[in-house]
């Protein structure tokens, strides 16, 4: 009975406040702002819902790795880009205002395009009976109610109070993170066998995905020509995933708690992966400026 209270009350509240934390940060200018940069919006999308999944799918089959545990990173690859890619952004030296206009384009984005991957990863890994269980339509419904109400809440307090918004949102990301810690070390807890007897396999495959795809966004950007900013910024758009969303689509919407378990390992390791990029983008940056400034 706790763990149904934990995954089909507890879990969505605590996602809520989250999107409803991003968005916070959101105004319509947002994605006024990316369509004017029509270029770095087409390169964004490209890597981040096309290659993202196909890179995740080969890593997968390459590798043998099915079933629940399969569906359960197709999952994370189709979910939107974290909030948190803003700050790690900001470290990086990237263009954050794009980091923020693509955040938002991706969550919108994510309503259409999740079910659809993940409908075709549950038919392909567990078998076209178990697609059918959830079916697309109805899982269109359930991702907007658990992220597009909150972000469009949140959007709505910025425009009608924004004083108060701005003073607040600070805050609100401070305890959207600590909720996050508290999604992700619900799920161990509740797989925790499950996470001690498949760490050693899923762990590095996790970590390898991020660290993959944080150099297939940078180097797809630089070869379409973007400003160096703007590639560091895709590359992290690419990889930091909103794992707290496949976390709620696991244990609530598709109810089981297994395929939590990816998302869990990979919301932790993307910062592993996300601070090394940002910290490496942000000492070359910093070199040619300390050359020009000799």
């Amino acid at each position: 009975m706790q763990g149904d209270i934990v995954s089909s009350v507890l879990l969505p509240l605590i996602l809520g406040f989250i999107m409803f934390s991003l968005g916070l940060g959101l105004t319509v200018n947002d994605f006024q702002r990316i369509l004017r940069q029509p270029r770095a919006l087409l390169v964004g999308v490209l890597c981040h819902f096309v290659l993202l999944p196909a890179v995740c799918y080969l890593m997968l089959t390459s590798l043998g790795v099915t079933g629940v545990f399969a569906v359960g990173f197709m999952l994370l690859a189709a979910c939107p880009t974290g909030a948190t890619s803003n700050l790690l952004t900001y470290l990086a030296r990237g263009d954050v205002a794009l980091a923020l206009s693509f955040t938002a384009v991706a969550s919108v984005m994510t309503i259409f395009t999740l079910p659809i991957i993940v409908t075709a990863a549950l038919a392909h890994f567990m078998g076209a009976a178990r697609a059918v269980e959830v079916p697309v339509g109805l899982m269109m419904g359930q991702v907007a109610v658990v992220m597009g109400l909150p972000v469009t809440l949140g959007m709505v307090v910025r425009h009608r109070w924004t004083a108060w918004a701005l003073r607040f949102e600070p805050r609100a990301t401070r305890v959207a993170t600590l909720l996050f810690v508290i999604i992700v070390v619900l799920a161990v807890i509740k797989n925790w066998h499950l996470v001690r007897d498949n760490f050693a396999s899923l762990a590095p495959f996790a970590l390898v995905l991020n660290l993959t795809m944080l150099c297939t966004g940078f180097g797809v950007a630089w070869l379409a020509r973007l400003s160096r900013s703007q590639s560091i910024t895709l590359g992290i758009e690419t990889a930091v995933q909103n794992a707290a969303l496949s976390l709620v689509m696991a244990s609530s919407v598709l109810k089981d708690d297994a395929m939590a378990i990816p998302g869990a390992l990979y919301g932790v390791l993307m910062y592993v992966g996300g601070l090394l990029f940002a910290f490496t983008m942000r000492r070359f940056s910093e070199a040619p400026a300390a050359r020009a400034a000799h």
